[in-house]
């Protein structure tokens, strides 16, 4: 038996068939989920087109899409909303001088919220979630009860690779959510993505696409690159051909480009001897899709 919930499983996927590269599995499951009424943990690393999926299934069902950066600053009152504290002053404490957070705003608008980094987000913060998830509302002192709209529904993603800086997500989280996995596509779409976004050189988008796979594999890297890396080498490659009046982007340029796009989106691992922009210059050699 299905429950009407407001969110329309088919026309959230359908809205994802022009903008979203790929996915398909993963736009029909976070669909159906949403559909059912559920909440969700995306799990996986950055780069891998969670806020492109969300930003279309919002989209496919007419509702908003409010984002929240997680991290350790997130207080409670960053995320409900806060009195001002100017008109408390004048006016005491009153409803009209409440300023609505993020999640109040969401839940009132029958939103998706969607808090990135979830495992960044102080507990004290991660318990006044909980609390929505399982009643559906959120009593603020001196404010009232905001009830939920029949639409919102919370989306959290988090990387389960990096452990710097974060805590663990409790249970009961996962308990009151369904889990997806996103990892990173294959090179064929990848490079479709990057050819959408950053047009350029066939063999470039090759090349940079190979590297950026690279340094997810490479033993002298911690965390390689996602896509972002390869769409920066090819849009940095191409104004740097154009400045250096090329008119095809030289070896030595694309090797500048893939310096500048790549390092500091790599973590070199502990104890490692080499600078990143010898390890890049070994990836991007390597990467040359004339090899094998």
């Amino acid at each position: 038996m299905r429950v009407a919930t407001g969110l329309p499983a088919r026309a959230m996927v359908e809205a994802t068939r022009g903008s979203v590269v790929g996915r398909e599995r993963e736009s029909e499951v976070v669909a159906a989920a949403l559909a059912a009424g559920r909440n969700l943990l995306l799990e996986g690393p950055p780069g891998t087109g969670k806020t492109t999926l969300l930003r279309a299934l919002a989209a496919g069902a007419g509702v908003g899409l409010v984002l929240v950066e997680g991290n350790a600053e997130l207080t409670p009152a960053r995320l409900v909303g806060h009195h001002d504290p100017s008109r408390v002053l004048t006016e005491d404490y009153r409803p009209d001088n409440f300023v609505p957070g993020p999640l109040c705003r969401a839940m009132t608008e029958g939103a998706l919220l969607y808090v990135e980094e979830l495992n960044r987000v102080p507990e004290e913060t991660l318990n006044v979630l909980l609390g929505v998830l399982s009643e559906r509302e959120m009593h603020i002192p001196r404010y009232g009860v905001v009830p939920a709209a029949a639409t919102f529904r919370l989306i959290a993603a988090m990387n389960p690779y990096d452990a710097v800086g974060t805590a663990r997500v409790t249970p009961a989280l996962y308990d009151r959510s369904c889990r997806v996995a996103m990892h990173y596509q294959d090179e064929g779409t990848e490079a479709a993505i990057v050819a959408r976004v950053a047009p350029g050189p066939t063999d470039l988008v090759s090349r940079a696409v190979r590297a950026v796979r690279m340094t997810r594999e490479h033993s002298d890297l911690r965390i390689g690159s996602s896509v972002r890396g390869a769409i920066d080498t090819v849009l940095v490659a191409c104004e740097l051909a154009a400045v250096r009046d090329e008119a095809e982007v030289s070896v030595r340029t694309g090797l500048d480009a893939a310096r500048t796009a790549l390092s500091g989106k790599v973590t070199v691992q502990e104890g490692c001897p080499r600078p990143v922009d010898e390890i890049i210059d070994e990836i991007w050699g390597k990467a040359d899709p004339g090899k094998p």
